[in-house]
């Protein structure tokens, strides 16, 4: 059905429901209708007023998520690659340290920074937590050059899904511990494309509510990965011993 029917449609239908809203209740007429009948019909003339509002609402949002991941490729140019990680890591008031420092750089909740990580022109990034921001598969374009990146946290993070996992491949060579915890937005086919990352020694899969079988899935990401931790808690112990025990069957029945 196209837009320009479904548009039609609409006006027609609240056309309709404003003149049965607006009909004069006479004197003649047997009662006036109820309370309840009347606020039903004033909700029904602002229902598709708040469904547009709604959806407006929803396309600004999507919209502000993009602008803030775009490509910092004018601070690229101005100051190299690694003040524009930088800079993107504390707009979405993330934080991070540069090799061979033990200070954070980190913004605040107000999104305010110390603009002395400028003086660390030319200095790689080795650890980022992202956790509880907005990043999402667009802004790690930003990190990508980070050839000295060994953590990352992106914990709870609502944009980060299976696009994003399958993106860190570029961080093959370098990254040993990752937090993915407490994404909504995961999957188990998601979590398929850490494979490439054979130099992980730490990740953390805790609480994702995407995942409906975590004991297996903990079991895969073993065999997967066999020289890293695999940390996942928040689950059902006994969710997670079921898919112990399927993995247990099904190897049995190989050996057979």
């Amino acid at each position: 059905m196209s837009a320009p029917f479904m548009a039609l449609r609409r006006c027609c239908q609240r056309s309709a429901l404003l003149m049965v809203a607006r009909r004069p209740w006479s004197s003649s007429s047997v009662s006036s209708p109820p309370l309840h009948t009347r606020f039903l019909l004033f909700l029904t003339q602002r229902f598709y007023d708040v469904e547009m509002l709604l959806s407006w609402g929803s396309q600004q949002r999507r919209k502000g998520i993009q602008r803030r991941n775009a490509y910092y490729g004018y601070t690229r140019g101005l100051y190299g690659a690694d003040i524009a990680s930088a800079y993107y890591i504390l707009s979405l008031r993330g934080g991070f340290r540069y090799v061979g420092q033990s200070e954070w750089f980190r913004a605040d909740r107000r999104g305010k920074f110390n603009w002395d990580f400028l003086t660390h022109k030319d200095t790689p990034l080795e650890e980022v937590n992202m956790s509880y921001t907005i990043i999402n598969y667009s802004g790690l374009e930003n990190l990508k050059g980070q050839k000295s990146l060994r953590t990352l946290s992106v914990r709870g993070c609502p944009e980060v899904d299976d696009w994003f996992l399958a993106r860190l491949h570029v961080f093959q060579d370098s990254l040993e511990e990752l937090d993915i915890s407490h994404c909504p937005r995961i999957t188990t086919g998601g979590l398929s494309a850490l494979k490439n990352l054979k130099g992980l020694r730490r990740l953390d899969v805790s609480s994702l509510p995407q995942i409906s079988s975590p004991g297996l899935v903990a079991i895969l990401l073993e065999e997967m990965l066999p020289r890293c931790q695999i940390v996942s808690t928040g689950y059902d112990h006994s969710l997670m011993q079921e898919g112990g025990e399927e993995i247990e069957e099904h190897v049995q029945g190989q050996k057979r």
